[in-house]
C-alpha cells in the first residue's frame, strides 16, 4: 500500500475544515456530532478519521458503550436515544446513496428531532465527513496522525 502524502491543495483543505467546523458548531451537540462522523467513517472504512474522531468522542464524554455498539446502533435500542437514532439513520442515508436519494421517512424522522437550522447543520456535517473520508481513503493516510 502506498501512502500519498499530499492531501489537498491548502485552500481546499481550509475550505473543507471551515465547512466541518461550521456544521459542528451549528449542530450544537459535540458528542452527537462525533457519533455522526464516526458512523459515516465506519461506513466509508476510513481508519484515519475513525482514530481521530474516536479520540474526540471520548473527550466529549461519549460513553464507551455507545462507541462499542455504534456499528450496530439499530439493534442497540437501549443505548441510543431517539434523537441520536434519527441522526444516525440520516447519516447512513446520506452516506450510502444506494437508491440515489434520502428516503422521505428517514428525513422526516430527523426533522422531528431537529429544527430546520440544526437539520441543515447535521446534513452539512455528514457531507463534510464524507468528503474528508474520501480524501483520507483515496490518499491512504494511515492512522496515528491525529493527537488530541
Amino acid at each position: 500500500m502506498t501512502t500519498r502524502t499530499r492531501l489537498l491543495d491548502p485552500a481546499v483543505g481550509r475550505a473543507l475544515s471551515a465547512v466541518s467546523a461550521a456544521a459542528k458548531k451549528g449542530l450544537g451537540d459535540p458528542a452527537l456530532a462525533e457519533l455522526v462522523v464516526i458512523r459515516a467513517s465506519q461506513l466509508n472504512h476510513c481508519a484515519f478519521c475513525l482514530d481521530m474522531h474516536l479520540a474526540l468522542a471520548r473527550e466529549y464524554g461519549v460513553s464507551e458503550r455507545q462507541l462499542d455498539l455504534l456499528a450496530a446502533w439499530e439493534e442497540a435500542e437501549d443505548v441510543f436515544d431517539e434523537r441520536e437514532r434519527a441522526a444516525l439513520a440520516l447519516t447512513e442515508a446520506v452516506t450510502v446513496l444506494t437508491d440515489g436519494f434520502v428516503p422521505d421517512e428517514v428525513y422526516e424522522r430527523a426533522a422531528r428531532h431537529f429544527d430546520e437550522t440544526r437539520l441543515a447543520h447535521l446534513i452539512g456535517l455528514v457531507v463534510a465527513i464524507n468528503n474528508w473520508n474520501r480524501v483520507m481513503v483515496s490518499r491512504r493516510i494511515p492512522t496515528g496522525g491525529y493527537t488530541p
